[in-house]
């Protein structure tokens, strides 16, 4: 069960309660990942609505994770 690293930003941020986690998981997906998340803290977004980056580079969702992978779920931007 590999350790990662996440950020949160916006809206994931603010469901979390927290801008960074350290997580255990049996995810092996970027997008298993975000299920997992979604169940724990109810985001609301889907997915095909954000960007995902595994280790400061943008990755497609069905990127595997690894143990130390640094993963960040990037919302749309919105404001003016």
């Amino acid at each position: 069960m590999p350790r990662i690293e996440l950020e949160y930003f916006a809206q994931l941020s603010e469901a979390t309660g927290q801008r960074t986690e350290t997580r255990d998981t049996a995810a092996l997906t970027a997008a298993a990942l975000y299920d997992e998340l979604r169940a724990q803290y109810g985001f609301v977004l889907p997915p095909g609505r954000m960007r995902v980056a595994v280790n400061a580079a943008f990755r497609p969702w069905d990127q595997e994770l690894s143990e130390g992978d640094l993963v960040v779920f990037i919302p749309p931007v919105t404001g003016g």
